[in-house]
């Protein structure tokens, strides 16, 4: 099989490597790069929890291949954080308002909510609440992340979300 040479920005660092046409960008994030964050649930896209943001929209890794993402800039959860490990707004929302419980579905939570609280945007609740609507989750009942995405809408209402 024929391999294609990809390179992006991967978490603020650069990334290279050799892909076959076919390895989606979840695998490539997973096996290649080593960021075990991006995880694997349905392979559908329709469970949300290998969501990435890629270019500044948040995407499903699994259905994107990583030849498509080469030249872009690609954020997993482990980019999220500041380097002093001060949580992204939305991981301490997450946080305070007791939405984890498992893990699975976290990253791919956070990575929408990142995408759509990012770079000055100030989504309302209802685009919040909507966004989670695309992920499955079976252990939270969803009311932590709901409460999560009412407190990121406040924010961005008072001009304190990033």
């Amino acid at each position: 099989m024929s391999t294609h040479h990809i390179e992006m920005s991967l978490n603020g660092l650069r990334c290279a490597g050799e892909v076959e046409a076919r390895v989606s960008l979840a695998d490539f994030l997973r096996d290649d790069a080593g960021y075990t964050g991006v995880h694997l649930g349905c392979e559908h896209g329709v469970c949300g929890a290998c969501t990435v943001i890629v270019d500044g929209q948040a995407v499903r890794s699994c259905l994107m291949l990583a030849v498509q993402a080469d030249g872009a800039q690609v954020t997993t959860v482990e980019g999220l954080a500041a380097p002093d490990g001060t949580l992204h707004p939305v991981q301490q929302a997450l946080l305070d308002e007791h939405a984890l419980q498992c893990g699975f579905c976290t990253p791919g939570v956070v990575m929408t909510l990142a995408a759509l609280t990012s770079d000055g945007q100030e989504p309302g609740e209802e685009q919040l609440l909507g966004a989670l609507s695309g992920h499955v989750c079976r252990c939270t009942g969803y009311q932590g992340m709901r409460r999560a995405a009412r407190k990121l809408a406040g924010a961005a209402a008072a001009g304190d979300a990033s």
